[in-house]
Order: C-alpha cells, then structure tokens, then sequence
C-alpha cells in the first residue's frame, strides 16, 4: 500500500503546469467539481507566516485535544510519510483512505494541468468535509493570499506568525511584499493574532489593517511575554498575567510559538469557549512537533536536528547554542532556492566544522561542492561527503566532536533523523 501511494504521489507532481499561474482558479474549478468542501469545515484557525507556523498548529492542537476537541489539521510539508499532512479528528490519516481520495480527485481532474499541493489541498478538504471536527487549523503552504489554503472564505481566527525573507521568486523581493502576501489570508470579521515582529513589519501591518473591523492582537501589545525562568513563563493576556509551562521543544522561540497559540486560546475563551489554564500547561507541555530542534544521538553524541532553512531561523540556532555555551559540527544540505551564505554567516559563531551531503532524492539542493565553497568563502572549515554515512562515519572516528548539529532543510532532516532518535 505505502508503495501505492508513493507511485500515486510521484503521477500528481507530472501534473504540474508548465507555466505557473499564481492564482487560484485551477483549484476552485476542482473543488467546484467535488461538491465545494471548501465551504463546508468546522471553525478555522488559519496560520500563515516564515517561522513557527507547524509549532504554533501544534501548540493549538494538543490544547484542543486536552480539552476534548476533535480537531482536523492541515500541515505541510512532511518529514517521512505525506500521511503527516492530513490530521482528520486527531489522527493522521490513514493509507487506504488516503489512497482512495487521492484516486478519486485525480480521476475528476481528468490530468488537467494543476500543482502538487493544490490537488492534495483538494483531497484534504474533501476528506475534511466528510468527517465531523469542533476545529480546522490550516497552516499555509506558501504567501497566504494566492496559497491553495487560502480558497476558504471563513475563519474564525488568522495568525501571522514572525516573517522573514523566503520564496522571494514567488512572494516578492522585499519583506514589505512579502508581509503583504502572508496578509492575504486575513478574513473579513475573523480575529487576527499578529506574533513577534521586527518593528517595520509590525508598523507595516497596523497601517494596513488598521481600517478593518476585525479584533487584532498584536504581540507587545495586547499579549507580551513578561518573564521566564527554566521552568514557566509568564503571559500577559490584556491585563491578566498567566502562568504557562515551557514547552518541551527546545529553543527561546519555541516560549515565543506557545504564547501566540495560548494567545489564540485565550481569545477563544471570549467568544465562549472554555479552555482552564489547566488544560492549557497540559497541551503545551504534551505537545511535540518532529524535526525542530530535535535531541537525538549518535554513539552517545548529542545530535541536534533542525528543518530550519532561513536566515531567522539559524538566529534562534545561534542563540540556542550560544545560550549553552556550546558550539558544534555541522551535517549540513540546503535546497537550493534557499539564502545559502547568509545563513552560513549567521551560524557560522557556533560552527566548528561543516560535512556538506547533497539532500537524497532532491534534484534542487546544493551539492557538497556548492555548500564548501561558500563555507570556504567564510573560512569555515568544510568537507565533501557523499552520503549521510559517511558523515556520520567520518564525524565518529575522525573528529569526535561534543556535538552535531543537522540543519539546513527539513527535507534533510525527514529523511534521516531515523538514524538519531
């Protein structure tokens, strides 16, 4: 069966338009075909943003489902099975059904051209419309405004998570443009939760909606993280300060992900829901979200995995490690659409060492060859592997090191944090 599926998914990439269209024509008129899902979900909670979008989802998820909600939930991209995409009533959804929606929709789209995640996004909402939940959350596959995610016409609450620089070639050259496009999924009369910017995103966006009627909640503002220690953090709500445990996922910016999910929660209480600061340390503190800033080992060394692939996210690398005093070797691969050098630079104060490996079964990604000469350009030491093997041989006999880091893409870390963990 999982070969099945793979043979399936492989058929639906060779559907992609030779042109690309940034619009969203081609997934309505498919969805119109399949009786419009679209416009039959629970309460939605969309997510769009740089980083922290699967962790906020996360945090919000197990909240839910500490208080006995069945939640649906659309995640992209996944780390080892595509199943990890679709959550239907609190459990990924299951192969045969998954096959079976996905021959379904491909046989009504009759080969038309159309891209990958706009036809999965159209077996997700359909398998959502069939199966009863209290909550949709949705985090975006890419921009918000022209995202297939973004053909919903209702939501209950919208969440901009941090925004940095990525898909430049899709979402514009500056973070303005980009700000803009993540903005595209904001709804009328729907709550919007803004998390922690950079002060011209932040100015940028009160401009923007400033005339909506919608309820905003910026981060600073009407929410704040007022202090922390090893074991809590406080949240200011408005004029209320609450206790919430630290998360499990490592990290600063992970406190920053739980605040803007309790934040969410907390706005659900005013429109009549009722989520007890109980039930919220318990889903923040059972919540789990593979391949960020994962702890794992190998022959008894601290290996560290993390998806992140942008500029902001090697920040919250630097100051992790920076705040444990600790530097390591890296394992590194890297699509390449992706800031290379500059995410090189900014890691580079906690970097004693890079193996550079080609991401397996990724034609886009840099080759070792790429990645040691931009590391060469930094005075980083590199060195060419051609397999995760032979790193991980080459890093256990050769260097010894206290600890590895793997990084650079998700894609690299999906496919073999197997091996740590």
């Amino acid at each position: 069966m999982p070969k099945q599926l793979d043979k399936l998914l492989q058929q639906l990439i060779t559907l992609h338009p030779k042109y690309i269209d940034l619009s969203l024509n081609r997934l309505l008129e498919l969805l119109q075909k399949i009786d419009n899902p679209h416009l039959k979900l629970p309460p939605i909670i969309h997510i769009a943003g740089t980083n922290g979008k699967g962790s906020t989802l996360s945090y919000l998820r197990h909240i839910m489902m500490e208080n006995k909600f069945l939640v649906h939930a659309y995640i992209s991209p996944h780390l080892k099975s595509f199943n990890e995409r679709i959550i239907l009533a609190n459990k990924e959804v299951v192969t045969s059904k998954l096959l079976k929606n996905l021959q379904y929709i491909k046989k009504i789209n009759n080969d038309n051209p159309i891209t990958f995640f706009e036809i999965t996004t159209a077996v997700a909402f359909y398998l959502f419309s069939k199966q009863k939940a209290d909550f949709l959350i949705l985090e975006t596959g890419l921009g918000g405004r022209l995202d297939a995610t973004n053909v919903v016409k209702n939501s209950l609450i919208n969440i901009i998570t941090p925004i940095d620089i990525d898909h430049q070639e899709y979402l514009g050259k500056n973070i303005i443009k980009i700000t803009n496009e993540k903005l595209g999924i904001v709804k009328k009369n729907s709550n919007i939760i803004i998390g922690k910017q950079k002060k011209i995103i932040t100015s940028y966006i009160k401009e923007k909606i400033k005339k909506k009627k919608n309820t905003k909640l910026f981060y600073g503002k009407q929410f704040k993280i007022m202090k922390t220690n090893s074991k809590k953090f406080t949240l200011r709500y408005k004029k209320i300060h609450y206790s919430i445990n630290n998360p499990n996922l490592l990290g600063n910016h992970q406190i920053e992900n739980a605040s803007l999910a309790v934040a969410a929660i907390l706005r659900l209480n005013e429109l009549g829901y009722n989520f007890s600061n109980k039930i919220i340390n318990q889903g923040i503190f059972k919540t789990k979200w593979a391949g960020r800033l994962e702890k794992g080992q190998l022959n008894n060394i601290p290996v560290y995995l993390d998806g992140a692939h942008n500029p902001d996210g090697a920040i919250q690398l630097l100051k992790f490690f920076q705040k444990q005093k600790n530097k390591c070797w890296l394992i590194f691969g890297m699509l390449n659409n992706k800031d290379l050098l500059s995410y090189l630079k900014i890691i580079k104060p906690i970097t004693l060492g890079v193996i550079a490996i080609k991401i397996k079964g990724e034609k886009n990604s840099f080759t070792p060859q790429q990645i040691s000469m931009n590391c060469s350009k930094l005075n980083i030491a590199c060195f060419e592997k051609k397999s995760i093997k032979d790193a991980n041989n080459f890093l256990t006999t050769k260097i010894m090191p206290k600890n590895i880091l793997i990084c650079g893409s998700l894609y690299l870390v999906g496919k073999i944090r197997y091996l740590y963990l």
